[in-house]
């Protein structure tokens, strides 16, 4: 027998409650500065840098007079304005927005840069780069840890977007060596500051990027793509940066990485449905399933309306909060038109019975696609996208009528935005699945990304930079519309935009199956064969591993904010591993669901119900891991401060394994067979798990007197 336990890893109430305080003065070194109530130190930045008509200005002021706020937002943050005219070119004028609260020691804030009224001057790139600086932090109180955060690293092993951690050495700093982010962590004896930029690059795909110099100063600089060259600036078209964030908490790393964590879940985005915990089913792995695995050859002869209302039927009863119908729905892309063929009653009938289960439904969409036939691409035809003078070719969509792809940094976003409103209040419909959205592919000069008088390359830059902020101006317009609306981008497959600059908006839908053969150099045809092309699409331990791996995030972001789906597929053993990885956070369930035998479904619903009284809590609470992904035994723990929280071990062979938790806990709720639990004498639980084979152990604590409220389904 083996015994586990982990020494105590303790989260600082403090670091959380405790407030940021944030100053803007205008300064040419002390520009905008963060502190936190209760730590000693501040980190500071220096007045931006722009090249304007091509000289370096540096927008410090003499006065900054608030424009604006603060403003109570729906998150609990205040947001406020102040401008001023820059002193060493008078005819512009810069603003300064942050948003703060006290209830977070993070702060968010961004410029805008904007001409007097009547006037008007250049954005330049002489050393034909982008020419900005965004501000420059010494770190020097800092010097215990410095560490580089990525979250946008594509692992072509696992198929997925993971994070990754790298230590910053003196030797980068006296090196001059640049660091790509978003996130930088900083480190004292007492206190840790981090910085972060919100957009996505993935290497050496590098749009903003951190310089190190010698003077142990960290500058935040552009890179590429933040603006085309020679982009006039006048009072009614500003340049907006991106959104920034810095934080100073007392304590080390782990007290910075909870405090941001909680900012992630609470407070960085007014769109709060993105951040309920609720339990997902998509409808892709059957259809999938059906064509591959049941050699149908068909991926859409399982969508229709008889089908889909006895799989919502039978999703009830697992426990699921959200139905998604993947791709099959619609008549065409553009106009997003219910294919009458497969649903003749409209999705009307589907809609009702969800309603009577008290489910939600959830939609698949691309924004990049209109049918040239469709109403959408007749009101936009201008922003088709093009490369290098030719434009998209016509192509089918999930076999509807031929589409081409339209450009999501164009007028277009707003017709878009506003088509998926209608869909909304037409059909009830909260939950919008995107897919497929490519960071590539657009250089026209016709767009808002550049015109002609900047080159192909630079507007092709600049699209690949701002396709984010407009997904983002999307799902911020759909949510103002629509309380409580979710959107998933789907960032399965590289290529993709993964950073901070989404998770202000949505969420992302993070792993399918995993790789595919070839990518693992298994020889397959892609043409000739009738086999799966995916690994991992069977139930047991595997296809787990490689789904768990959206945990990576949940140091720094909350899993609840990483979708994937797992199977829900006998033997028990399978179910167990699946249902204790969904409830760790990624919260999907897909495949066969008729293929569920009526035991499997109760397991399901009676642990998912236990889950749902304490989801909150295990969702709030930061992580405790020993072992990684796939190892064996892998252990989890996530306890809230009031007991409240969800164990779950797994194992990839028979044994016996006892683990002591971190935290006091609260009375069991439910628990999987094999596992025996007692508490020691300071209230946390000794957990005895025996296996017979691979499997979970699962136990879910709670204390209805503590437990918070549970977010309607």
């Amino acid at each position: 027998m083996k015994t586990w336990a982990l020494s105590a890893f303790f989260v600082s109430a403090l670091a959380l409650a405790a407030h940021a305080d944030v100053a803007v003065s205008g300064g040419r070194t002390d520009f905008l500065a963060v502190s936190h109530s209760a730590a000693a130190q501040k980190l500071t930045l220096t007045a931006p840098v722009f090249e304007i008509d091509g000289c370096a200005v540096t927008a410090s002021v003499d006065r900054l007079d608030r424009v604006k706020g603060p403003t109570r937002l729906g998150n609990g943050v205040d947001e406020s304005v102040w401008a001023g005219v820059l002193k060493d070119f008078p005819s512009a004028r810069i603003a300064v927005t942050v948003r703060e609260s006290p209830l977070t020691p993070v702060a968010r804030f961004k410029y805008e840069l904007s001409a007097a009224p009547g006037s008007s001057f250049r954005l330049t790139k002489k050393s034909g780069r982008d020419a900005i600086v965004y501000g420059t932090c010494g770190v020097s109180r800092w010097a215990k840890a410095r560490t580089e955060v990525r979250f946008g690293e594509y692992d072509s092993l696992s198929h997925a977007y993971r994070p990754s951690e790298h230590d910053m050495p003196q030797r980068a700093f006296e090196n001059s060596i640049a660091f790509q982010g978003p996130l930088l962590s900083f480190v004292g004896e007492d206190s840790a500051a981090l910085l972060a930029y919100e957009h996505g690059s993935q290497a050496p795909d590098t749009y903003l990027e951190f310089a190190c110099a010698q003077d142990e100063t960290v500058a935040l600089r552009a890179v590429k793509g933040n603006y085309p060259a020679n982009r006039v600036v006048t009072e009614e078209n500003p340049f907006e940066s991106v959104w920034f964030q810095a934080a100073v908490v007392k304590g080390g790393a782990d007290e910075l990485a909870a405090a941001y964590r909680d900012f992630q879940l609470k407070r960085c985005t007014v769109n709060v449905g993105s951040r309920k915990p609720y339990v997902f089913y998509n409808t892709w792995a059957s259809q999938e399933r059906d064509k591959w695995w049941d050699k149908s050859g068909d991926f859409m002869r399982l969508m229709n309306e008889k089908r889909i209302l006895e799989d919502v039927d039978i999703a009830h009863e697992l426990g699921v909060d959200v139905f998604v119908v993947d791709v099959s729905w619609f008549k065409q892309t553009g106009d997003w038109i219910v294919d009458e063929k497969r649903f003749p009653h409209g999705l009307g009938v589907v809609r009702e019975r969800l309603r009577k289960h008290g489910m939600k439904m959830g939609l698949w969409f691309n924004p990049t696609e209109a049918a040239k036939n469709s109403a959408m691409m007749a009101r936009n035809r201008r922003s088709v996208m093009s490369f290098r003078g030719e434009e998209s070719r016509e192509h089918s969509v999930w076999s509807t009528p031929g589409s081409q792809n339209i450009c999501v940094v164009s007028p277009y976003w707003k017709d878009f935005a506003d088509r998926l409103i209608e869909i909304a209040r037409e059909l009830d419909v909260t939950y919008f699945k995107w897919d497929g959205i490519s960071q590539f592919g657009c250089d026209s000069p016709d767009h808002d990304h550049g015109d002609a008088t900047t080159t192909s390359a630079d507007r092709h830059d600049c699209y690949s930079f701002e396709q984010v902020r407009y997904l983002c101006k999307i799902v911020d317009r759909i949510c103002d519309a629509i309380p409580g609306a979710i959107v998933d981008f789907d960032v399965t497959e590289g290529g993709r935009c993964v950073g901070l600059a989404f998770l202000s908006s949505g969420k992302y839908f993070a792993t399918n199956n995993g790789p595919y053969y070839p990518h693992i150099d298994v020889p397959y045809d892609w043409d000739t064969s009738d086999t799966w092309s995916n690994v991992f699409v069977y139930p047991g331990p595997a296809r787990a591993w490689i789904c768990r791996a959206s945990l990576d995030y949940d140091r720094w972001i909350p899993s609840v904010l990483f979708l994937c789906h797992f199977l829900p597929d006998a033997p028990r053993e399978s179910e167990l591993i699946n249902l204790g990885s969904l409830m760790l956070g990624p919260n999907g369930i897909w495949g066969n669901l008729q293929c569920v035998p009526p035991e499997g479904r109760r397991l399901f619903g009676e642990a998912l119900a236990a889950y749902k009284h304490v989801r909150d809590d295990i969702t709030a609470a930061s992580p405790v891991r020993i072992g990684r992904i796939g190892s064996s035994p892998e252990i989890h723990e996530k306890i809230a401060p009031n007991g409240n929280g969800l164990f779950v071990m797994f194992a990839n062979e028979g044994g016996d394994h006892v683990y002591v938790t971190e935290h006091s806990v609260a009375p069991v709720l439910w628990k999987s067979d094999g596992v025996a639990v007692e508490k020691d004498a300071k209230g946390r639980a000794v957990l005895r798990c025996h296996f017979e084979k691979a499997s979970a152990a699962i136990v879910v604590f709670g204390d209805f007197g503590n437990t918070r409220k549970v977010p309607e389904s």
